[in-house]
C-alpha cells in the first residue's frame, strides 16, 4: 500500500507578508516589452486605418501653414519679391511647428482612450505600462514623419533649395523627431492630468502659443523688441528652428544642435517618468 506525501507551503518569514503573484507583475524582458510595443502600435495603426479622419491634421496642416506664412507674411517679413528667400527661411521653421502641433494629439488620444475605457483592458494584461505610451509616442511619430515630409514637399514647390547636403537634410528630420518625440511626454503628461479633452487641448494651446510665435520659426529675433528677443533666446522651438535652418541652408549650426538635443533629454529625464508614474496611478 503506497502513502500520499504532501508538501505544505513554506511558512512566510517572520515580519513578512506571504507574497501572492498578480496579474502583469514580475519583470518583463526587453525582448517581450519590445513584443508588446509592436503589438501595441499595430494596434494604434489600425485606429487610424478605421478612423481616416485622425490623418487630415497630419495632411492638411502643413499646407495650410506653408501656404499662409509664404504668401500672407513672407511679403511683409522678407520684402515684396523675396517670398523665395523666406520660403528657405519658414520651411526648417515650420519643421519645429509640425513635431509640437502633432504631439497636442497624443495627450488627447492617452485622455480619450482612458474615457473608452481602453487603459481597463491594458491594466488587465501582463504588460509593462510604459510599452502602452511608447506604442503611442512611435506612432504619432510615424504621423510627424508623414506631415514633414508634405511639409517638404510644399516647400520645394515654391522654391525650397537644399544648399547643404541630402544627409543634413535628414539630420534636421531626425533633430525634429527627437525633439518632437520629448515634447509628446509633457503633453502625455497632460492627457493623464487634465480631466478631458477639451482641457487637454485648452492647456495645449496655452503652452503652445508663446512658443511659436514667441520664436524665430516665422521671423527673425532682430525685428523683435528687446525683451522679446530674450525670451526667443531661450525657447527650445528657436533652438530647433534655427538648427534645422543651418542644416538645410548649409550655414554654421553654432550651439543650436546641442541645444536642442539637451532640451529634448532634459524634457524627456523629468516628463517621461512622471508620466509613466502617473499611467499607473491613473490605471
Amino acid at each position: 500500500m503506497s502513502t500520499v506525501t504532501t508538501t505544505k507551503p513554506a511558512p512566510a518569514a517572520p515580519g513578512r507578508a506571504a507574497a501572492e503573484p498578480r496579474p502583469g507583475e514580475g519583470r518583463i524582458g526587453l525582448r517581450a516589452n519590445l513584443r508588446h510595443i509592436g503589438a501595441l502600435v499595430r494596434r494604434n495603426a489600425l485606429q487610424i486605418k478605421q478612423d481616416p479622419e485622425s490623418m487630415f491634421d497630419v495632411l492638411f496642416m502643413p499646407i495650410i501653414f506653408t501656404l499662409l506664412f509664404v504668401f500672407v507674411f513672407g511679403g511683409a517679413i522678407s520684402g515684396k519679391g523675396n517670398q523665395a528667400d523666406y520660403v528657405n527661411y519658414v520651411v526648417p521653421g515650420l519643421m519645429a511647428m509640425m513635431g509640437m502641433n502633432i504631439a497636442m494629439a497624443v495627450g488627447t488620444g492617452v485622455n480619450d482612450d482612458f474615457k473608452k475605457g481602453v487603459m481597463d483592458r491594458f491594466r488587465s494584461m501582463p504588460i509593462a505600462r510604459s510599452s502602452v505610451l511608447l506604442a503611442k509616442i512611435v506612432v504619432e511619430l510615424g504621423r510627424m514623419m508623414v506631415a514633414i515630409a508634405i511639409l517638404l514637399g510644399v516647400g520645394f514647390m515654391l522654391g525650397l533649395s537644399i544648399k547643404s547636403s541630402v544627409l543634413d537634410l535628414f539630420l534636421a528630420i531626425g533633430l525634429s523627431a527627437v525633439f518632437g518625440s520629448a515634447l509628446m511626454w509633457i503633453f502625455i503628461l497632460l492627457g493623464l492630468t487634465m480631466k478631458t479633452a477639451q482641457a487637454v487641448q485648452g492647456m495645449a494651446m496655452l503652452v503652445l502659443m508663446p512658443l511659436q510665435f514667441g520664436s524665430s520659426i516665422f521671423a527673425p529675433p532682430s525685428t523683435m523688441p528687446g525683451w522679446l528677443q530674450s525670451f526667443t533666446d531661450y525657447n527650445p522651438l528657436s533652438n530647433l528652428a534655427d538648427a534645422a535652418r543651418a542644416l538645410i541652408n548649409g550655414t554654421p549650426v553654432g550651439d543650436s544642435v546641442w541645444m536642442t538635443l539637451a532640451w529634448s533629454l532634459a524634457i524627456t529625464a523629468v516628463t517621461m517618468p512622471l508620466a509613466v508614474r502617473k499611467f499607473r496611478q491613473k490605471t
